[in-house]
């Protein structure tokens, strides 16, 4: 009779409840993580999981593995921001607690059912960005049975001051993306993904990041990458080691100093709004450098991506590309008074290039190639779109797949977005109306973007799933 009641109350306890939701919990290598059930779909977010942690006596060195939990971390909020000008709101926020990542996890995975992994790393040109839900909504690619980790790193002079000493050598956000894939082959599997079988992806300086940890000399942590409008070679992904930054940036304060030890050392107390703010003020550019070499400290980027093979793309599957016009947003709405008075063409030559007494002539036929030799108008802007498109993106993609083909890559797939919806991106974000795909278009498709209020028309929903289909297939099966 006993056994009888107590079956009974279970019974009755089980139907009370079984509307409420019941949250995942994981244990981990580094303790009891919390997560939520998704709203919107048969799916589990764990958000904003720390994977490292800023050394608060050198923020702009490397980043310290995070301690395990004492107690369940509640993996709840996405919010965190590294130091940056935000693009959304063009307020300079963000904070060093920051290196956290999310995990989105089907309700297929099992212990039994392990699903392949696709790691995401977001763009921004190594300055902005940020890991979360607002433009990396994981719908549209969990619903295809894969796990989505998304991933914060330091920007700007946080993550890429670049100096010659073995404290702050270069790259600290990259060593941060290596870190966060250290955590990810420990701890995944608690999340029902498969620590073998892990996809490496990004966008602009995310791809670029992609490409970097193909020139990495040390382990590799993924079995296939993903590149999206981006690689290594694009221009001005790369700067000189520049010891007087610190001190320029202390000088700004009005702290002078010509002792680089000292400068950092005041600069570690400043808030990070103030040295976002003085970084752009002093037009610095932080980005990712050639490290010199110190005994015990291992680099990230020895050798210029121009001339270095990329070891870790041996034996494995690429997909790389980019979208029909890549700059369309930066010109689709000048006059013609700005093409008339425009020189990119010299320019471009001259700032990356060294031609001497032949830059003229380089010069004449460039352009030529392009728009001829007359007085430019608004009618020459998709010349010119094509141009700095090529120039910034297509081209190095292409020197890309070269280098790729020489390093023994197993299978590359090369794709190009030009599809002009309601979910282009960069256009919805940017208002701009002019046809065609622009940088960071396809991410509209990708990923459920909280940007977009309404649902998607039918035809974009065509487009969404076949890119996902696309895409997942290729993480799951290469």
């Amino acid at each position: 009779m006993l056994h009888l009641r107590l079956v009974l109350a279970v019974l009755l306890f089980k139907n009370v409840n079984s509307d409420m939701r019941v949250d995942p919990l994981v244990h981990t290598n580094v303790g009891l993580i919390k997560g939520l059930k998704a709203p919107d779909g048969d799916y589990s977010m764990f958000l904003g999981i720390p994977y490292a942690i800023v050394d608060k006596e050198n923020p702009f060195g490397a980043s310290l593995p995070h301690p395990e939990f004492d107690e369940i971390f509640e993996a709840y909020d996405d919010s965190a921001l590294c130091p940056q000008l935000d693009y959304n709101t063009n307020n300079i926020t963000g904070t060093l607690d920051c290196l956290h990542l999310n995990v989105f996890t089907p309700t297929s995975a099992t212990s039994l059912n392990l699903l392949p992994v696709l790691v995401y790393i977001h763009g921004g040109f190594l300055q902005r960005g940020a890991f979360g839900r607002a433009t990396y909504g994981p719908k549209f690619i969990v619903q295809h049975d894969i796990v989505l980790v998304t991933i914060n790193y330091r920007l700007g002079p946080y993550g890429f001051m670049c100096l010659s000493t073995p404290e702050i050598p270069g790259n600290q956000g990259l060593k941060d993306q290596l870190k966060a894939l250290r955590w990810i082959k420990d701890n995944i599997e608690a999340f029902g993904g498969d620590p073998g079988q892990v996809t490496l992806g990004g966008q602009s300086a995310g791809a670029a990041s992609v490409d970097f940890h193909l020139l990495y000399p040390g382990e590799r942590l993924f079995n296939k990458v993903i590149l999206q409008s981006g690689v290594a070679l694009t221009p001005e992904r790369m700067i000189e080691l520049d010891n007087d930054s610190p001190i320029k940036l202390a000088e700004y304060f009005e702290f002078k100093t010509s002792d680089l030890n000292d400068a950092l050392t005041f600069l570690a107390t400043k808030d990070t709004n103030s040295i976002i703010e003085a970084t752009l003020e002093l037009n610095i550019g932080f980005r990712a450098c050639v490290e010199e070499e110190f005994e015990g400290l291992e680099r990230f980027i020895s050798q210029h991506p121009a001339t270095a093979d990329r070891p870790n793309v041996k034996n494995i599957p690429v997909l790389l590309g980019s979208v029909d016009k890549e700059l369309l947003a930066s010109y689709a709405d000048k006059t013609s008074d700005f093409f008339q008075e425009l020189t990119i063409f010299r320019d471009t030559l001259n700032n990356v290039f060294h031609f001497g007494d032949d830059l003229d002539l380089v010069h004449q036929n460039l352009r030529n190639f392009y728009v001829g030799d007359h007085v430019m108008t608004d009618d020459d802007k998709w010349e010119v779109i094509d141009f700095m498109s090529d120039f910034t993106y297509v081209h190095p993609i292409q020197r890309a797949m070269r280098k790729y083909r020489q390093n023994e890559a197993r299978n590359i797939y090369f794709y190009v977005f030009d599809y002009d919806g309601g979910r282009n991106l960069a256009k919805y974000r940017d208002n701009v109306s002019a046809s065609g795909a622009a940088h960071a278009d396809e991410l509209g498709y990708l990923f459920d973007a909280s940007l977009f209020t309404e649902e998607p028309s039918s035809e974009d929903q065509v487009v969404i799933d076949r890119m996902t289909t696309m895409w997942t297939n290729f993480v799951k099966y290469g």
